[in-house]
């Protein structure tokens, strides 16, 4: 999980105690010890270009991320998803880890161009991909983890975006129906969780506004609502698909996960910095909720794009425009909502003239802060708030109507220096967060499962490997791939067993705990570089040596049998 890197202010605030958010109501409040309701689901997650490697294996096609990838200084420190952490190869592995930790399902995506190379189902599908998922699949359902499956989470087929633009096509609506229809095909007697796309903020803004992810296109001010408007007309197309073609059958569910920051106003007391931070939530996870559960934008998008549009002499809004019939086709099609979030931003109003330029950012009229008392462990964009959590949540309760919600993305970082197995800043993190979401199920909030992100230290996007999100540590120097549990596994794994906090005394002995076991993961990762070193010497050294005396010994024997002759 990745997000651009927009300006930010640090700024030491101090918010009146007493100012709570309107929609929320919720104070800061201390520690709530206490447990989730029976059935609560706990997870883990994951992607396929993230983690599967494999990238030209098997009949796999090129995806949009393997292209840019593959670009030079695209990526930190020109780093590819190649190999990652060679998931295609290790999932048996991977789903014991998933055992030890008692899990109750498992989030990842099916590669799209593993399955349909070219990304058209009429001209190949690759039986290999298919099998596959469908081996995934069945050893989760075998060891009682409930899959959790994306249909599209960033990588697009390569020759769909060479030859219609991708997601700026319309036509994208009906490829990526077809490669979804294809998988309720195959998985959906076994598969009863979908989400459609993983956070489409991201590809629509960093995909086609920034330029910082694949496919790398910059159309400031159009390309990312274009790209937005066919995403939420596609996941529409898949829920309606599914549901006159095979809900009957299969009894499944379809869903979206949308990532988010929580916006609090600077000032409480001032109306415009209210106004704000209810401005950036609407463009942020309200641009593509509001259309799913209401049927249209949020009227603060249509306002605020619409007047920058008309100032900068457009005969018509850079927002494209829902039909009567195009609103009540996507109104309520999402039977669970998927949520992603990591941290919290302060906002202030700030007005952008029209000839700043047009974009996305510009087109909100606001200012992100942070507060430099927030702590930052890894990722530049990410700081630890765990109080933004509840709120987020609380706001969706309110604005959407209580959907089911399931959070699909929740975790924090590391930068790569950091080889400590003794992470007590995740742990820390675990703890606020999930706390917060305890805290907002008892405000009656209707959260069903809990995914930390992630598993494995992935490959994280633009950033290469230079940050670690997982669980387990991966030795990506090493051709094998070993996994290494870090302090938090243990950590997550006791908040699983208990459902939640039970008592003070048993939370806190848990940090101590993992911390303890810990220590001989270090051992093992610490002997890790002498492991590779002997297996280059094994496999490198020790057959060129061989080679080295086979030739010998016959420029010997030739020798010999020159001087019989």
């Amino acid at each position: 999980m990745l997000r651009t890197g927009v300006r930010l202010l640090a700024l030491a605030l101090c918010v009146s105690a007493g100012g709570d958010f309107d929609w929320t109501k919720n104070e800061k409040t201390s520690f709530y010890f206490g447990t989730f309701p029976t059935g609560f689901s706990w997870g883990v997650g994951s992607s396929a270009y993230q983690t599967e490697g494999a990238w030209n294996t098997d009949g796999k096609g090129m995806s949009i991320w393997d292209v840019f990838a593959h670009k030079k200084g695209k990526i930190s420190s020109n780093e590819t998803g190649d190999s990652s952490c060679e998931g295609y190869y290790k999932f048996k592995d991977d789903i014991n880890l998933m055992k030890e930790m008692k899990l109750n399902h498992y989030r990842f995506s099916v590669s799209w161009p593993r399955i349909l190379p070219s990304g058209l189902r009429s001209e190949h599908v690759n039986e290999k991909g298919i099998r596959y998922y469908s081996d995934l699949i069945d050893l989760l359902l075998n060891s009682k983890i409930t899959p959790v499956v994306t249909l599209y989470h960033w990588d697009l087929p390569q020759v769909l975006q060479e030859k219609y633009g991708g997601w700026q096509n319309a036509s994208m609506v009906g490829y990526f129906n077809e490669f979804a229809n294809l998988c309720f095909e195959r998985f959906g007697n076994r598969v009863k969780h979908w989400i459609t796309f993983n956070n489409p903020w991201s590809i629509s803004v960093e995909g086609y506004e920034t330029g910082e992810h694949a496919p790398g296109l910059r159309t400031r001010g159009s390309g990312a609502y274009k790209a937005a408007h066919h995403i939420i007309k596609a996941h529409a197309k898949v829920w309606h698909t599914y549901d006159m073609k095979w809900r009957s059958k299969q009894k499944g569910l379809i869903g979206i996960s949308l990532s988010a920051d929580w916006g609090e106003p600077v000032d409480v007391s001032n109306q415009r910095d209210v106004e704000a931070a209810e401005r950036y939530i609407h463009f942020y996870l309200g641009w593509f909720a509001t259309p799913l559960f209401h049927g249209d934008y949020p009227a603060v998008m249509k306002e605020y794009i619409g007047r920058k549009s008309g100032q900068q002499g457009l005969g018509a809004s850079r927002l494209p425009v829902f039909s009567p019939q195009e609103k009540s086709y996507i109104r309520g099609t999402v039977d669970f909502l998927g949520l992603g979030h990591y941290t919290t931003r302060y906002v202030t109003q700030k007005n952008y003239p029209s000839g700043f330029g047009d974009s996305y950012f510009a087109d909100r009229d606001l200012a992100e802060l942070v507060d430099p008392k927030w702590p930052d462990p890894g990722s530049e964009w990410l700081y630890s708030v765990p109080w933004g959590f509840r709120r987020l949540l609380n706001f969706v309760k309110t604005q959407y109507g209580n959907p089911m919600i399931y959070v699909t993305e929740n975790g924090v970082s590391e930068k790569m220096p950091c080889t400590d197995l003794c992470d007590d800043w995740r742990m820390q993190y675990f703890r606020e967060y999930i706390n917060e979401l305890l805290k907002a199920v008892r405000d009656g909030v209707n959260v069903k499962g809990y995914t930390a992100w992630s598993l494995l230290d992935g490959f994280e996007w633009d950033e290469g490997f230079s940050e670690r999100f997982g669980l387990y540590f991966v030795d990506f120097r090493n051709k094998n791939k070993p996994r290494f549990p870090k302090a938090s596994v243990q950590f997550y794994k006791r908040i699983i067993s208990s459902n939640g906090f039970p008592s003070q005394r048993e939370v806190e002995s848990w940090k101590r705990k993992a911390v303890e076991t810990c220590s001989s993961s270090n051992q093992l990762l610490a002997a890790d570089p002498l492991i590779g070193h002997m297996e280059m010497v094994t496999e490198i050294v020790v057959p060129t040596i061989c080679t080295l005396c086979i030739l010998l010994s016959a420029v010997f024997f030739m020798f010999l049998l020159r001087r019989r002759l």
